[in-house]
């Protein structure tokens, strides 16, 4: 009877352990966006710090929300080229099974490398409730490849030149010039990294397709500090 309470003792400890690692790492990705912002803040020009959350502000104040897709609806279909240059169709993806679609502003965008990171420690288990992932940046195809090597990234990276596929979303907006001037002092000016003048961006974005095309979930932070939870990614794919 001792070892029998001995052995169940131990299995109870150790199924808390496990427990307590899965919500650690639900956790991690805010965790690390706010960890990173942190960091920046204590080191960055307090005017640098105040443009870029005046400038969320403003964007939070006058973003068309009712223009993005919203659960329910139909994904448009389309095909853009992958940072290995093969062309990615979400039909083709759709055909295997859902599809999770990550739309982020560009590999020079630290909050996003970060969110990438992530998604690829989930890619596993994503890949095992029988999903696809594929991130979607206006960067060029140099660009989105640079990406994923740089992030050791085994998902689709996908350039969205022109922000088409990002615009059918509902996701785009074009930064004011207060912004633009921010990212030409540190060597970010977007003609360069995305190939035309428009200065557009799409605000990041996490939606979850179904196999039937019908989007499961949409998720959008009009902060770009802040990012969709891997955690809700999967629980709508266990749904």
């Amino acid at each position: 009877m001792k070892v029998s309470i001995a052995i169940n003792l131990s299995i109870s400890s150790f199924l808390q352990g496990m427990n307590d690692i899965q919500g650690a790492t639900k956790m991690e990705l805010k965790q690390e966006l706010v960890a990173f912002r942190a960091d920046y803040e204590r080191t960055a020009p307090a005017e640098r710090i105040a443009l870029y959350n005046a400038k969320v502000e403003e964007l939070r104040a006058s973003f068309q929300m009712d223009g993005v897709l919203a659960a329910g609806q139909r994904a448009p279909d389309f095909e853009l080229p992958s940072a290995s240059g093969r062309a990615v169709s979400l039909a083709e993806v759709l055909q295997k099974g859902p599809a999770v679609l990550v739309f982020y502003r560009g590999g020079w965008c630290p909050y996003c490398n970060i969110q990438l990171r992530a998604y690829q420690q989930v890619l596993p288990e994503i890949l095992q409730l029988g999903a696809n992932l594929i991130a979607i940046s206006p960067q060029l195809p140099d660009g989105s490849l640079s990406t994923a090597e740089r992030n050791a990234l085994d998902f689709a990276v996908l350039s969205d030149a022109g922000n088409g596929v990002a615009q059918s979303f509902g996701l785009v907006y074009s930064l004011p010039e207060e912004l633009r001037q921010a990212l030409r002092s540190v060597d970010k000016a977007l003609p360069d990294i995305n190939g035309d003048e428009s200065w557009a961006l799409p605000v990041p974005a996490t939606f979850v397709i179904a196999s039937d095309g019908r989007i499961a979930l949409s998720h959008v932070d009009i902060d770009y500090r802040g990012r969709c939870e891997p955690e809700v990614v999967l629980s709508v794919l266990r749904s």
